[in-house]
Parts: C-alpha cells; sequence; structure tokens
C-alpha cells in the first residue's frame, strides 16, 4: 500500500511515502523551492516521493493530510480572519484543501484527513519503538488544539485532554520572540540560544502572561497579546509590563534582552515539567513521546529527561508541521489496515534525495571549478577531509541522502573544527551571517560520547543539550552556560560521517566536529549539488566536499562565479516575520 502525507498551506510544508507501513521518502517543500519555510502545497516534495518510490500517481492509494480544513477553518472564522483581502478570501474557500490536491497533483483517489494534534503525536508515538507510551504535543496551533495529552498502545493512540486557541505554549513564546525583535516562526531558535546570556530576573512578569490551571489546562492574559486584533503579536500593555518598548530588528541585544529570554526559557520548562508531572500521573506509562514545534526546544527536552517523571523519552526530529506529513500517513495506514503490525522505529532522517558521483562529476564538469576526484578511494577523500579540517578550513559537507527536518545531521553540513576558539565567530560572521551569540552544535563518535559530554543516552537527532565536560578544549561548540546541542553519530545510520569523525579522531585526538546546517541566513539547507556549488561559491566555505569530489577555494578564482550568482537573502512565503499567521 501506497500512502502519501501531505503537510501544507501554513509552514513547512512537506511530503512523505510510506511503503506497506515503511517510511520510504520524506522532504519540505523549501528545500526544492528555496523558499525558506514555503507553505505551498509540496508539489516538488510529492514529485521527489513518488520519483523515489518508483512509482506513478495512479500507484498512490491514498493522500493523507494533517489537518481537517473543516475544523480549521472554524477557528479561522471565529478569530476574524475574514474580510481583510481577496486573496485571503480564497484560501478560507471550504474544500480548496482537497480541490487543490487533485488539480496540482493530478490526484483522484481518497484524501484521509487527520486532526492536527492526532499527526502530530502519531508522528512521534507510532515511529519511537515504544509498544506504548504518553504522548504530550505542544505548538501554536492546529484547528483549536494548541496542546494535548494522549497515550498509545500498541497501534492505537487516543487523545484525553486538550487545550484550545487562544491559549498557547507555542504562541506565548512566538509573542516574546516578536517583543524581542526576532521573527516570528523562524526566531524562538535565536530565543533560545540567547537565554543563557541572561538572568531569569522577569520570571514574575512573564508568569502574568500564562497562568498554569487544573489538570492539563493552562490560559493566557489576553490584555498581553495582540494576535487576534492587531497585525503583532504583543500589545502596547505587554511593553507597560515589561518596562521597555520592544526591540526593533536590527538594533543591538542588550542585556535587558538577554533577561527576557533567560526569564521566558524558565517560565517554558517549568510549564511543561509541571504538565508531563500531569500526563504522567493520568497514564502511568514510563515512557514519553513529544512532538509540535515547542519540542524543538531542546534545552527544555533536556530538563524533561533529567527532571521529568519518563524514564525514556523520544521526541519526533521533524517535530514542526513538517512532521504531521508522516503522522497523517501512519493514521491512514492503520486506519486502513487495522490489523497491520505496529511500525518500525525511526532509526534516521536521510529520507530525502541523494546524487550519485556521475552526476556530481557531470555538473562539477559543465563549470569551471577545479577539483580533486575521489572516486574508488573513500579512505584518501576522508583523510584529506580531516587534514583540512585539522588545518583550520570550514567546510561544506554534501554526502548522500538529504535529512529529512529543521537539523543537518552529516548530509548537508557545514562542519569545522571544535577546538580553534575563532571558528564560532568565523561561522557565524562570515559563513552563516547571522548573529554571534548563536551556538553551534557538536557531533561525536557514540561510542566516545561519555568521555566529553554529560549524557548516558543516544541521541542522533540533536534535540537534547547537555554539559560539556571534556578535557579537550571545544571553545566552538560549548555554550556560554557550558551545555551544548549534541550530535551522537552511530556508523550503521550515517557511515560516511562516522568514518570521517575517527579519520579527525585518529589525527587530532578528538572525536568531535562542530557540525551545523549546510546554508545561510534566509535559505533553506541545501538540497541539490547546484544549491551546494552555490552557497559555496558565496560564503566564506574554504573547501566543498561533494560526495567524491573536494573543491578547494584556494585552487579556484570564484569572484566571476560569485557575481553571476544571484543571491536572495531572505524571501517569506505566507508567513508574516511580524505575526503568527493563522491562515
Amino acid at each position: 500500500m501506497n500512502i502519501i502525507g501531505i503537510s501544507a498551506f501554513f509552514h513547512d510544508a512537506a511530503c512523505c511515502l510510506l511503503q506497506d507501513g515503511q517510511l520510504k521518502a520524506a522532504a519540505e517543500e523549501e528545500r526544492f523551492s528555496r523558499i525558506k519555510a514555503d507553505p505551498s502545497l509540496p508539489v516538488k516534495a510529492f514529485r521527489y516521493c513518488l520519483q523515489e518510490g518508483g512509482l506513478s500517481v495512479a500507484d498512490v492509494d491514498c493522500i493523507a493530510y494533517y489537518e481537517d480544513p473543516q475544523k480549521k477553518l472554524a477557528r479561522q472564522l471565529w478569530s476574524g480572519m475574514l474580510g481583510n483581502t481577496p486573496d485571503l478570501l480564497k484560501r478560507l474557500e471550504p474544500g480548496m484543501v482537497g480541490k487543490r490536491i487533485r488539480e496540482m497533483l493530478g490526484y483522484e483517489g481518497p484524501i484521509h484527513y487527520a486532526d492536527h494534534h492526532q499527526a502530530h503525536a502519531a508522528s512521534s508515538y507510532f515511529f519511537s519503538g515504544f509498544k506504548e507510551a504518553a504522548i504530550l504535543t505542544v505548538d501554536g496551533v492546529g484547528e483549536w488544539a494548541t496542546t494535548t495529552y494522549g497515550i498509545g498502545k500498541g497501534t492505537r493512540l487516543s487523545i484525553l485532554e486538550e487545550v484550545q486557541f487562544p491559549d498557547s505554549i507555542g504562541l506565548l513564546y512566538s509573542t516574546i520572540t516578536s517583543y524581542l525583535g526576532f521573527e516570528v516562526n523562524e526566531g524562538e531558535y535565536k530565543v533560545m540560544g540567547l537565554a543563557p546570556y541572561g538572568q531569569p530576573i522577569y520570571t514574575d512578569k512573564i508568569w502574568q502572561l500564562i497562568q498554569s490551571g487544573e489538570n492539563g489546562q493552562y490560559s493566557l492574559n489576553m490584555a498581553y497579546f495582540g494576535f487576534l486584533q492587531e497585525n503583532r503579536m504583543y500589545t502596547c500593555e505587554l511593553e507597560a509590563l515589561m518596562g521597555k518598548p520592544a526591540r526593533m530588528r536590527g538594533d543591538s541585544v542588550e542585556q535587558f534582552h538577554q533577561d527576557v529570554a533567560r526569564s521566558l526559557q524558565v517560565v517554558l520548562e517549568e510549564l511543561l515539567l509541571a504538565k508531563v508531572n500531569y500526563l504522567h500521573q493520568q497514564t502511568g506509562s514510563e515512557n514519553l513521546c513529544m512532538s509540535g514545534g515547542v519540542a524543538l526546544n531542546c534545552v527544555a527536552n533536556g530538563k524533561i529527561r533529567a527532571k521529568g517523571p519518563f524514564k525514556d523519552l523520544f521526541v519526533q526530529p521533524a517535530a514542526n508541521d513538517a512532521g504531521g506529513a508522516i503522522g497523517a500517513a501512519a493514521l491512514a495506514h492503520f486506519s486502513l489496515r487495522a490489523d497491520s503490525p505496529p511500525m518500525s522505529p525511526l532509526q534516521h532522517v536521510y529520507l530525502g534525495p541523494s546524487f550519485s558521483g556521475n552526476e556530481v562529476a557531470r555538473l562539477l564538469d559543465s563549470t569551471s571549478l577545479q577539483y580533486q576526484d575521489f572516486r574508488g578511494n573513500r579512505e584518501g577523500l576522508l583523510a584529506a577531509t580531516a587534514e583540512k579540517i585539522s588545518e583550520g578550513k570550514v567546510i561544506g559537507w554534501f554526502q548522500g541522502r538529504m535529512e529529512f527536518g529543521p537539523r543537518s545531521l552529516g548530509a548537508r553540513s557545514i562542519i569545522a573544527d571544535p577546538r580553534n576558539e575563532q571558528m564560532r565567530d568565523r561561522i557565524n560572521q562570515m559563513v552563516k551571517k547571522r548573529e554571534g551569540f548563536r551556538p553551534f552544535a557538536p557531533a561525536v563518535l557514540d561510542k566516545k560520547m561519555k568521555e566529553h559530554f554529560n549524557i548516558d543516552h543516544y541521541s542522533p537527532f540533536m534535540l537534547e543539550t547537555c554539559q560539556v565536560k571534556s578535557a579537550l578544549p571545544l571553545p566552538a561548540i560549548t555554550h556560554v552556560d557550558g551545555s551544548a546541542r549534541l550530535q551522537t553519530v552511530h556508523r550503521e545510520r550515517n557511515e560516511r560521517f562516522y568514518q570521517l569523525l575517527e579519520a579527525f579522531d585518529r589525527l587530532t585526538g578528538c572525536p568531535i566536529l562542530l557540525n551545523t546546517s549546510f546554508n545561510v541566513k534566509g535559505e533553506p539547507i541545501v538540497c541539490s549539488p547546484e544549491d551546494a556549488i552555490k552557497c559555496f561559491i558565496l560564503t566564506d566555505i574554504d573547501t566543498l566536499v561533494i560526495e567524491d569530489f573536494i573543491v578547494d577555494r584556494a585552487s579556484n578564482d570564484l569572484e566571476t562565479l560569485r557575481f553571476f550568482f544571484s543571491y536572495e537573502a531572505s524571501r517569506s512565503a505566507g508567513i508574516s516575520q511580524e505575526v503568527y499567521t493563522f491562515i
């Protein structure tokens, strides 16, 4: 049975292919369209999934969509979203989702609609490997739900309780993100990274914005939130409460902003821990599954694992709306085949397109780039790459199938030496072109993780933080509070990246690499060899290692190519950077 899962028309549109209960392919539309957080119907990702599965559209048995359009329309109408623009009215048309799917994908078969938070819950539980688990989903908003508490047993999933819009932990975090001068739906990562620089001296003020209620409930004090009435997230009352006007984008980040970020993070962690404890009381389970955009807050995840009541934790690697596609597909699978066995645990997220060495060679030969060819000599490729890293070079690393989800995990990565104290600032300023306070993550050989990090379990998806305890100096990946967002690398999941870490360890005695996403500010992570070459040319990456080939900046005159490339620093398609878009 071939099931296509789709998330679309909000942000982080994505498509996946589930064949007989096995996840064969998944990708976000932004990687193909090159539009950050592209909300459109994932036509290109759909074509990729069909190609990966060797299918035509006629072979698709069912398309599963990640939310209920009718329920969402009811909430949109209640929110007063009508009457703004003709385009808005068109997007609110009943039946729009099914109509677009049929017209744009050429699909005539059945469409299965899942509730948004059920799709989130399914994306985590069904791929966790747990036989039973409690399930917590937390995001901005789905149809009406913003937080759900559920339980999974075998191949069945039930939602026990939910919190409804406009009360939302995700919208609380996004509102303070906007108040601090960062983009909504994008800058929440920045606030999390900024928090360790501050002190939690404003937690009493943040707690005035949200009140924890009985059981799993909580409520926002809507006097401080403008997203229902204004074209911004916060009201003047919030500025008055905090004692300072909102930071404008581009203004300097001061101690006040750091303290507000820290206070928000503390409140988030306290609130989530309280609700996790409640969920444990209701279910009695030893396992917890999490999904929804808030589940990408790796600092909070670390606190939940360390201080929460559950013995084991699984966070969906694509916890944002992109992951809703695989949750919807899983729900459709069990709806159509109730007697199916449980799905296999999600071992990796290398579910995107790959490109052969010969394809890359043909592309390189069509340019003026000089390169080294290591086809048939992987050991030489890895040794040469490790040597360049040890010399202080920044590497664009493009290997195998692309990752699904927001994290680069050694397939589309920028990598460097974590021991180099200048490396963090250099990559932030010259390559990523982003704020200097944002930390970078370490990738470590699984067999040596305990020597360098205070962690007792694997972390293959870079979704938790832990303390650095290495005897090695690791300034490029150690945050100001001594923490790191760790990825443990396993041979059976990404052999080539594992072997590179081994080569670097043999050369330097360091089994760790700095690993960040292969993109620049405002751009999606690279997908194709063309994307990788463009990013290499337009940044100050020293070396591009693309499949079996090494391209060195020092060996090429790139100024002419740089001139002919036109680079868009930032695009927005359907996602407002000022207010959480409820359409």
